[in-house]
């Protein structure tokens, strides 16, 4: 998920073209919303939206009792963000724009392929 629509666009786009369905959504909150929760076997998230962060999501998930394996992606990479994140259990923390071999081989490690 990711409040910007071409970035939300791109991404889907690019796990259809991996042979994996997609779902998008523009914030947290619509994906909570959603009644997809449940049903997640990867969740990639951008990590600063308005309303809810990414990582405010992980960890309200996690809190839920789901653990999708997330990878976040972020125009504002550093070592204490990707530090937080992955001590919180994230996959990957990527920065935009994303590489799609990143993308690829973390979306693979996410549904046990690699």
């Amino acid at each position: 998920m990711d409040d910007d629509e071409g970035v939300r666009l791109a991404t889907a786009s690019l796990i259809r073209s991996l042979g994996q369905p997609t779902r998008m959504f523009a914030s947290a909150e619509e994906y909570l919303a959603s009644g997809h929760v449940a049903e997640t076997s990867c969740l990639i998230s951008d990590v600063m939206m308005p309303g809810m962060s990414g990582l405010a999501l992980h960890e309200h998930l996690q809190a839920l009792g789901y653990a999708p394996p997330t990878i976040f992606i972020t125009a504002f990479p550093g070592p204490d963000l990707e530090a937080k994140a992955l001590a919180h259990g994230a996959l990957a923390v990527l920065e935009k724009p994303v590489d799609a071999g990143a993308i690829a081989h973390w979306l693979s490690v996410a549904l046990g392929q690699a």
